[in-house]
């Protein structure tokens, strides 16, 4: 593994040909915003999970791509800490839900929680975006964790200006770095 590369950039350099699928997902899961679910919406799930799981790399680096975003630093951060969501419009408290329990339990996503998204708003995609941006991401951290990456302390500045760079280019600009 690139030691000199954090997170899950080392894998990506070690294995060009799956990272090629790997960064087109996370380009289409997180970059390619639908009507009603945004790029700061898609970040912040992928970096709730990424918290439940424990996995700093991505978690800091999803929750400062949300950030960015958002254009609020230290927003997906203040939600990780409130397991009650309630800084969020209802849409975004069903989904986050429904991402925690696909993250610990999927076979507790309950009717109730599904009612409870769409009465919030949530649309059948952005159920369905939620559930896979939650289970991808499931994978990425295990990947990165798997293989023992090193990566930069949480709260360090590369995860803010890696996010800035991410904004506008989206994922698949890494398959030329």
């Amino acid at each position: 593994m690139p030691i000199d590369l954090p997170g899950i950039l080392g894998p990506l350099a070690f294995s060009p040909e799956t990272a090629k699928p790997l960064l087109a997902l996370a380009h289409q899961l997180l970059f390619l915003e639908t009507k009603s679910l945004s790029r700061a919406e898609r970040e912040l799930i992928a970096s709730y999970v990424s918290y439940l799981n424990g996995c700093v790399y991505c978690f800091e680096a999803h929750g400062a791509a949300a950030d960015v975003h958002q254009q609020m630093p230290g927003w997906a951060r203040s939600v990780w800490k409130d397991t009650t969501f309630k800084s969020l419009n209802r849409k975004m408290q069903g989904l986050l839900i429904i991402a925690g329990k696909v993250q610990g339990a999927p076979r507790e996503v309950s009717a109730y929680d599904i009612s409870h998204a769409r009465s919030g708003g949530a649309t059948e995609r952005d159920i369905h975006d939620a559930v896979l941006i939650a289970s991808a991401f499931c994978m990425y951290n295990r990947y990165v964790d798997g293989l023992a990456v090193t990566h930069p302390p949480q709260g360090d500045a590369f995860y803010a200006q890696r996010a800035v760079a991410q904004a506008s280019k989206g994922y698949l600009g890494r398959l030329n770095e």
